[in-house]
């Protein structure tokens, strides 16, 4: 390998790189021990992952070749390989990498963990855009890293994200205790429900921004991918049951929120009980869906949800041919419950 071969991917981390400010951060920037020798980093699709690696190379680095920033899912990777590439950077005086969009790379938790055996002062720190390769890791990866989970935007973050209103994080037990004052205090500095409503519609991801009046295909595009290959890649799956899935999708969007009966679901897809659970969970952890059950929800114990959500209020409004005022309020509060605690 060399330098010169390097040339499309260091162009590319160079021109993401300078399009990223420090304006905003998400919640989860300040919560990151970025001194860990590894950091993995888990969300959905379009929440802001890759924004966070680049912010954190631009306020560590005066210079950005002092680091290194890679995304696996760039055509350079289909004639080089990953381990050669850090290897030789390695050499070159390069000890911290960021890689993004591991998932797309066969067999990354193995070179990953190989790296970090084999080089003591080595850090990485990695995302994946889908919740279901890196949680089917073939190489266990908990000794030695730190997980990290990043949730869809707040209403308190987008209200920020939009220059509204800039406001501490409430705790679950202020608001349920002193929810009068705190309403009153944010009602007195801005309209909030005109701003809400605007939420609900567009305002989970932050690629609504660049996305403008596409966002809702947009985002019903994250969800075709997540299906057709985040699914596949984590699962055995044939292209049978990847249909079979859409079609479970758009039955739930059509009926939120659904209080399904497993067994007459499953004939009516044509597949059995367990495969439509097992589908039925993995899009609740790719957040797709939340099921809510009656027992503690286990992905080893695949037990009957009571009733099935979509994932938050602006996956209804991509995907539910009819909108429902309770239900929209329902789904909001689920999500932002969700993203602190066990519902």
């Amino acid at each position: 390998m060399e330098l010169s071969d390097l040339r499309p991917i260091v162009a590319f981390y160079h021109s993401k790189l300078a399009k990223v400010t420090l304006d905003f951060k998400r919640y989860l920037y300040p919560q990151i021990n970025w001194d860990a020798r590894v950091i993995g980093i888990k969300g959905e699709r379009g929440v802001g992952k890759t924004t966070l690696l680049l912010q954190r190379i631009k306020e560590k680095y005066g210079n950005p070749d002092d680091t290194f920033y890679i995304s696996l899912d760039h055509y350079w990777f289909r004639t080089h390989e990953l381990q050669d590439l850090i290897e030789f950077m390695y050499r070159r005086g390069i000890s911290e990498f960021y890689i993004d969009e591991v998932h797309k790379y066969k067999d990354w938790s193995v070179i990953l963990k190989n790296l970090v055996d084999e080089h003591d002062d080595l850090r990485i720190v990695y995302t994946g855009s889908s919740l279901l390769e890196i949680d089917n890791a073939k190489v266990d990866m908990s000794r030695r890293q730190t997980p990290y989970t990043l949730k869809g935007m707040s209403f308190r973050e987008y209200l920020e994200y939009e220059g509204i209103l800039k406001m501490n994080i409430v705790s679950l037990e202020d608001l349920l205790s002193k929810h009068v004052p705190i309403a009153l205090n944010i009602t007195a500095k801005t309209k909030v429900l005109v701003a809400f409503d605007t939420y609900l519609h567009t305002g989970a991801y932050p690629f609504y921004k660049d996305a403008g009046q596409d966002f809702l295909v947009r985002l019903k595009e994250v969800v075709d991918t997540v299906i057709e290959s985040d699914l596949p890649a984590a699962e055995k799956i044939t292209f049978d049951t990847l249909e079979k899935c859409k079609k479970l999708l758009m039955i739930i969007a059509e009926n939120v929120p659904l209080q399904p009966n497993v067994d007459r679901l499953a004939a009516s897809l044509g597949t059995t009980r367990d495969t439509l659970l097992k589908l039925l969970y993995k899009l609740d952890k790719a957040e797709i869906l939340e099921l809510l059950t009656v027992e503690l929800k286990s992905y080893k114990k695949l037990v009957n949800p009571e009733k099935i959500y979509l994932g938050n209020t602006n996956l209804m409004y991509a995907l539910s041919p009819k909108i429902d005022t309770g239900t929209v309020r329902e789904t909001f509060f689920i999500d932002q419950c969700t993203s602190v605690g066990t519902v």
